[in-house]
């Protein structure tokens, strides 16, 4: 009898443990990195007037993409993330590094944005803007009463003229 008493009394202490543990796990911190691993120096030793296309690709690698108007340009996108449990990932950090080269494959220019270029978007609003008159419910709902002709009337289009 005296231990059902003990096991009682640890039970809430138990249970709230459980509990816990659940909600830690729960509620977990995810960090990702996603695209090019970006290494300063070798960014930096990149020159233009210096390079060409072969030495950047034996420095860097092969690019993320190429630009897809522009063959002359290389891009090279690195980001981390962070995300809380099933939230949308947030941008910690990001580095895009586009190399520009000329005709003859030589490095023209060597430019490096960061996470200033990182624009928030909403697809999902509640509403869709669109162009031209704004429509109530009962113009939506009683609008084409009088704008089609009646069944039998005289006229009819070019491909059906009865």
């Amino acid at each position: 009898m005296f231990d059902l008493a003990v096991n009682r009394a640890r039970l809430p202490v138990a249970v709230a443990l459980v509990a816990m543990l659940v909600l830690s796990t729960g509620c977990s911190r995810i960090r990702d990195h996603k695209g090019y691993v970006a290494d300063q120096t070798l960014i930096e030793s990149i020159q233009p007037g210096i390079d060409n296309r072969e030495s950047v690709e034996k420095t860097l690698g092969q690019p993320s993409f190429v630009g897809e108007f522009d063959k002359h340009s290389w891009y090279y996108f690195s980001r981390q993330t962070r995300q809380l449990a099933f939230s949308t990932p947030k941008p910690e950090s990001q580095v895009v590094l586009m190399i520009r080269f000329d005709d003859h494959d030589q490095v023209v220019a060597v430019e490096k944005t960061g996470i200033e270029k990182v624009a928030s978007i909403s697809p999902t609003g509640d509403k869709t803007p669109t162009l031209g008159r704004q429509r109530g419910f009962f113009r939506e709902l009683f609008g084409n009463i009088g704008q089609v002709g009646s069944v039998g009337a005289a006229g009819g289009t070019a491909d059906n003229p009865n």
